[in-house]
């Protein structure tokens, strides 16, 4: 696999699937700032998805097949996606603590998403 492809590739479904390119003209002096927030905003982001992939992670060991019974969530792209149907599963079938979990999904994918 050359270069191109590995990098098209990481775009597309790596790790940089959800990150957009931009570009920006603004005073020399303020680049730095500039650069600070964009990391801040990275940082953001893979502190979000990082939340939603444990609460998918936590909701199949605690309710598995309870939940996941008729539902295929390796076949969603998206995690925001994944984390939305798993929230609805978690509130539809399981108990208080699952309903309370999916709640709290839904609240964190209102706030990013």
């Amino acid at each position: 696999m050359s270069a191109k492809e590995r990098i098209k590739r990481y775009r597309e479904t790596g790790g940089a699937s959800d990150l957009v390119r931009v570009e920006v003209l603004v005073p020399k002096a303020h680049r730095d700032e500039i650069l600070n927030v964009a990391a801040e905003l990275r940082s953001a982001h893979r502190a979000e998805k990082s939340r939603l992939v444990e609460f998918i992670r936590i909701a199949t060991e605690r309710y598995g097949l309870r939940i996941f019974d008729n539902i295929d969530i390796e076949k969603l792209n998206d995690l925001p996606q994944k984390a939305r149907v798993v929230a609805n599963a978690l509130m539809e079938r399981g108990d208080a603590r699952a309903y309370a979990m999916g709640r709290k999904m839904l609240s964190q994918l209102g706030n990013g998403h």
